[in-house]
């Protein structure tokens, strides 16, 4: 299908300047449950002009606090395609972590059933591949105390904040919401993806180690590479410049043969 211009009123799904880019190519960055946008806001700054990070800004966090959050992944993903299609005018990548992986893996299997599009990279991070089901014990309606200290293992949320009553009140909602949408999804059986796909993992992940990792290979018939990087399930932040090298390794390779 033909892809719409680039609208030009600023999207709240978005986060930073839009418009017109002399970039060649735009990365879409999907946070982690109970993450926003903002944790993507610097890497720009590493990235080449060449490369337009687009940091997603889902409802209920951040610029959308007020908005009601999804708690199923599929409500989720039809939101976000409808509004990143005309952001798509462009090649583009997608780089997702935890839930964000599993929603940009999912985008890219409806944008191509329902537009014949695809992401010129697929990068996931941090999550077990979608064919594991989740045999964990289910924790987004727990009593708060118990969902609190699921929290505090997971060590994603910093414990000042946890330790702040008042603020937890408000991130809760939020937080069982997205564990909800991650502890309740369903994978079902479609053809394998065509773009290459690379995986990231912490080398002290205790929950998201190599062996369920390595499994994401079966879901594209594309080159695939899995990277371990130093850390725990939030690598992302421990090895921040490890992983944004290797991003930039890989588009820059897509760049260079695209040129």
């Amino acid at each position: 299908m033909t892809i719409s211009k680039l609208i030009s009123t600023k999207s709240p799904w978005l986060l930073g300047p839009q418009g017109n880019s002399p970039a060649r190519l735009r990365l879409f960055c999907f946070p982690y449950a109970g993450g926003a946008a903002a944790i993507y806001q610097s890497w720009q700054e590493s990235l080449p002009p060449t490369v337009e990070v687009r940091p997603v800004q889902l409802p209920g966090r951040g610029t959308r606090m007020r908005e009601t959050p999804f708690n199923q992944l599929s409500d989720l993903v039809d939101a976000t395609a409808r509004a990143l299609v005309p952001y798509l005018d462009k090649p583009f990548a997608f780089f997702g972590h935890s839930m964000g992986a599993l929603l940009s893996f999912e985008l890219t299997r409806r944008l191509r059933r329902e537009h014949g599009l695809s992401p010129v990279q697929l990068f996931l991070s941090g999550r077990r591949a979608p064919r594991f089901p989740h045999l964990d014990p289910v924790t987004y309606n727990l009593p708060d105390r118990e969902f609190l200290d699921e929290l505090r293992r997971l060590k994603g949320t910093p414990p000042e904040m946890l330790e702040n009553a008042e603020l937890m009140q408000l991130m809760l909602p939020l937080l069982r919401a997205d564990f909800e949408v991650c502890e309740t999804y369903c994978y079902s059986d479609e053809p394998p993806l065509e773009c290459p796909v690379t995986v990231f993992g912490g080398l002290q992940d205790i929950d998201v180690g190599r062996t369920y990792l390595e499994p994401w290979r079966e879901e594209t018939s594309g080159s695939f590479s899995l990277r371990m990087l130093p850390g725990d399930h939030f690598f992302l932040q421990a090895s921040k410049d490890l992983l944004i090298g290797s991003l930039v390794r890989d588009l820059y390779q897509y760049l260079k043969i695209a040129a």
